[in-house]
């Protein structure tokens, strides 16, 4: 018999040390090495996966909604997949990535679309209209926006809006902030060939923003990006190269504006004089009409009254009031000239008459 059956069963295995032989220290030693870098690889593995599924903790703050897009399609449905204010947690990317958007904040989007070239040295110098500029407009670089009566503007718009519909806003569009951009430079331009160069750039400045919030927000709607316009601002002012022209004619509408008001201050002020010239002469017509009608009531009433006397007698009547005439006019003159004598003097009456009113004369009862 074999005393070594297991030598037939596998003749290739190398031989084994026999029980309480040493092993090589160098083995030894490199399998230890062996087993530490295990060890440490296994730790930073698990440290790296920590720290890979802690970098999915994202913060929404208290104005702000998230979405999670999981290999890009939103996790839940509708209002479901907003995620409110607060900590959340999603797998790293590429699994996972979020979006926030702010639903209370004001975005804003600027237009330049009619608006001549400056670079934002410039405009953080607040000279965008630089000497150099002035030469001509070059179609490449330099927008500009056509009038209703074919003249040419600079206009530009700065529009103030909210998100009303966080998940038509992100999924709707590719950039949505592009599109409210696109919407905007289209109502400039478009309200602009609407209005005419003055009421754009004196006579109708706030008609004309009006009309181009209203054409922005018309845009917005009918495309359903989401969005509720706040404010819009616009900023228009004339062509570079005619800018003394058009100062020109501001100035003179400027001055026509000062003469008409100075016209109707005098027209107003002339109005009010006659009216209370009108009023006063009213008010003394008035008066001397009622004391006319006293007066001549007065006389009529008299003359009723002396009208008997008159007719029991009326000569020594006319004679009376003959006397009390001259009496009158007598007693207001103290000289009068006769007409001429022969010898070509004016002859001179002198007459001495008392200025009292004679006195009435009182019947004396008879005796009886």
């Amino acid at each position: 018999m074999n005393d070594h059956p297991q030598s037939h069963d596998r003749p290739h295995d190398p031989p084994r040390p026999a029980p309480g032989t040493p092993v090589d220290a160098g083995s030894q030693a490199l399998a230890e090495a062996l087993h530490s870098s295990f060890a440490i690889v296994k730790f930073v593995i698990v440290v790296l996966v920590v720290v890979f599924l802690a970098s999915g903790f994202f913060q929404v703050g208290p104005q702000e909604r998230a979405v999670i897009l999981r290999f890009g399609k939103p996790v839940g449905e509708s209002q479901k997949a907003l995620l409110g204010p607060g900590l959340h947690w999603s797998f790293p990317y590429p699994i996972d990535e979020f979006k926030k958007v702010s639903v209370t904040g004001v975005q804003k989007v600027n237009s330049s679309a009619g608006w001549f070239f400056t670079t934002p040295e410039q405009e953080l110098a607040g000279t965008p209209e630089s000497p150099s500029s002035f030469t001509s407009i070059n179609p490449a670089v330099d927008g500009y926006a056509l009038t209703a009566d074919g003249n040419i503007v600079h206009t530009r718009a700065t529009l103030l809006y909210r998100i009303e519909d966080p998940l038509q806003y992100i999924f709707g569009f590719v950039n949505p902030s592009n599109a409210v951009r696109n919407a905007l430079d289209d109502a400039l331009l478009f309200t602009a060939s609407h209005f005419k160069v003055d009421e754009i750039l004196t006579s109708d400045v706030a008609g004309f923003r009006e009309a181009v919030k209203k054409r922005v927000t018309e845009l917005l709607d009918r495309q359903n990006l989401g969005v509720e316009v706040e404010d819009c601002i616009v900023q228009s002012i004339p062509p570079r190269q005619v800018k003394g022209v058009f100062e020109a004619v501001v100035r003179a509408a400027v001055d026509r504006n000062k003469v008409l008001d100075q016209a109707r201050s005098s027209e107003n002020q002339i109005l009010s004089k006659a009216g209370a010239d009108v009023q006063s002469l009213t008010n003394e017509a008035e008066s001397d009409r009622a004391a006319l009608v006293k007066d001549l009531a007065g006389q009529a009433e008299r003359f009723s009254d002396i009208l008997p006397i008159y007719r029991q007698n009326p000569g020594l009547f006319v004679h009376q009031r003959l006397a009390e005439t001259f009496g009158i006019v007598l007693a207001r003159s103290e000289k009068w000239f006769l007409p001429t004598a022969r010898d070509g003097r004016n002859t001179q009456v002198r007459v001495l008459l008392n200025r009292e009113p004679p006195q009435p004369k009182t019947e004396t009862p008879a005796q009886p």
